[in-house]
């Protein structure tokens, strides 16, 4: 004879077993800490005072000059 089994618990379990899935997913998808996130902001920040420091004026900044592209 077979075993007799809970379609309810059987269906439950495999739900469980797809949800767990889906939240590894997310995680390695979405999921980062504090610390990464902090760490990537002050990159983010480094770099674009690093690139304002370097930026020369442009003609939008100084409108009694004419712009050099119009010549």
């Amino acid at each position: 004879m077979s075993n007799v089994v809970n379609l309810n618990k059987f269906k439950k379990q495999k739900a469980k077993a797809a949800r767990v899935t889906q939240a590894e997913t997310n995680r390695r998808l979405h999921g980062r800490t504090k610390a990464e996130r902090a760490r990537d902001a002050l990159q983010k920040q480094r770099l674009e005072t690093t690139v304002a420091g370097a930026r020369l004026e442009s003609a939008a900044d100084n409108p009694h000059e004419p712009d050099p592209r119009e010549r």
